[in-house]
């Protein structure tokens, strides 16, 4: 792997405004301060450019690199000029450069074929805007055979005008994600990231959807799924800034997310987001993709929680009446007096997890079957067939003497349950025995 040793600041600046004085050779930059521009292309050492920590591309990766290795969390946005933390980029940027889409063409062989077929872009200290990862595909290449690579001893570069802004240098980020021939495979935490930067420069949803040519509610959509991941990672797993936990296959359900809990009060949309954090953590005992499971905690919320409730003997007390000991809980209650947390815990707690895993599952899938009108002839039968399995496999000699009252009153519950079912069925049995009879005497 290519050593990074960097240049000093003032000595990089010197160099780059010679060769610029120097040349004439010219390559054209669209999109910047509202104009197309020629900027002046130059030659510099492999060695001498830097890579721009403030590109959107890598801040997943760096983010998980401060967050595993408990370093600072200035650590890129303020290291710069430092050729450990440059070392550390050039790791970043390799990684990301071979997990690239196989639809994205392969950088290293690229340049192995055809040599630097475009320049990339820096400032006039030599930091790179456009083309870290070329750079560091080149300077691997030229390190691994300097004699079949002696090609990359020098990189083409074109140069920014020395008064480039930082604000300027993002835009020129953006203007490149924004047009479909330069678009950059971002990560969509990366280009999340982006569109929150361009946010905070005190820029509407609608100037920022007009830079990046998308709509204003997709924009809005991003920046909320955005939250929704942060939110997952630092209550959730206890992991903030861990963005690869979250890169890849995580969009839709971060998208999904806000749009499926809104409307829900403060208290439900908490248990919501368990049961849609429990689902992507468990997403490999999915029969199918997460988002199939969206209506679960969306407007299916309160029926799936009820149900995992009353599997696990949890209480729901509400809020103002602390001193209720039943199991379960009323639908009649007040949404906004039900206390969620036992419930959350369940799901969350190691204890206590895997079995509330498994039957928030079955909740869920059930839940959407009875919703969509799925449910076959033999459902019921099939319902009653697991609740007896699982009453059968209940082993009361290893409960705690303390569960011994709720015990009887779960069986209470489960008893008046069976009646109402009995009840049902009788009645059920009797109607179709009638339409019978009536049916063989108008024959």
């Amino acid at each position: 792997m290519f050593e990074i040793s960097l240049k000093p600041r003032s000595e990089r600046e010197a160099t780059i405004a010679k060769r610029v004085a120097a040349t004439d050779k010219t390559n054209a930059l669209d999109d910047f301060r509202g104009d197309r521009i020629d900027l002046p292309e130059i030659k510099l050492e492999i060695s001498l450019p830097v890579y721009r920590m403030g590109n959107c591309r890598t801040f997943s990766e760096q983010q998980s690199v401060i967050a595993k290795k408990e370093l600072d969390k200035t650590l890129f946005s303020m290291g710069q000029e430092l050729s450990s933390v440059q070392q550390l980029q050039h790791g970043i940027l390799r990684r990301i450069t071979k997990a690239a889409k196989a639809s994205i063409a392969n950088i290293d062989e690229v340049l192995e074929a055809e040599g630097q077929r475009e320049p990339i872009l820096i400032t006039a200290t030599g930091v790179v805007v456009n083309g870290n990862r070329r750079l560091s595909a080149m300077r691997d290449l030229y390190t691994q055979d300097p004699s079949k690579f002696a090609q990359f001893a020098y990189v083409r570069c074109a140069v920014l005008p020395s008064d480039t802004s930082a604000d300027e240098i993002d835009d020129i980020e953006a203007a490149l994600q924004a047009r479909p021939q330069t678009k950059l495979d971002y990560d969509w935490i990366g280009d999340a990231q982006l569109v929150r930067r361009q946010i905070n420069k005190e820029r509407s949803h609608e100037q920022v959807a007009d830079q990046l040519r998308r709509r204003t509610i997709d924009i809005k959509n991003l920046l909320q799924a955005l939250e929704e991941a942060e939110l997952y990672l630092s209550d959730w797993r206890g992991k903030p800034g861990q963005y690869a936990l979250v890169s890849d296959d995580a969009e839709q359900l971060f998208k999904d997310l806000p749009k499926n809990i809104a409307g829900q009060d403060a208290q439900l949309q908490n248990a919501s987001r368990a049961i849609a954090w429990s689902l992507f953590d468990n997403r490999d005992k999915l029969s199918g993709r997460v988002y199939g499971y969206n209506a679960a905690f969306g407007k299916l919320a309160p029926e799936v929680i009820e149900t995992v409730v009353d599997e696990l003997g949890l209480d729901l007390s509400s809020a103002d009446d602390e001193s209720d000991e039943d199991f379960g809980f009323s639908i009649e209650e007040d949404d906004e007096a039900i206390d969620y947390q036992p419930f959350v815990a369940a799901l969350k707690e190691e204890e206590t997890r895997d079995d509330a895993v498994e039957t928030l599952i079955d909740a869920c899938v059930t839940a959407i079957e009875r919703d969509k009108g799925k449910k076959n002839k033999n459902a019921a039968l099939k319902a009653l067939g697991q609740v007896h399995s699982k009453l059968a496999a209940i082993d009361v000699s290893m409960a705690g003497a303390a569960t011994y009252p709720a015990m009887l009153k779960q069986i209470d519950a489960i008893e008046e349950a069976l009646e109402k079912i009995r009840g049902k069925v009788t009645e059920a049995m009797a109607a179709k025995k009638s339409d019978a009879g009536d049916q063989s005497a108008d024959e």
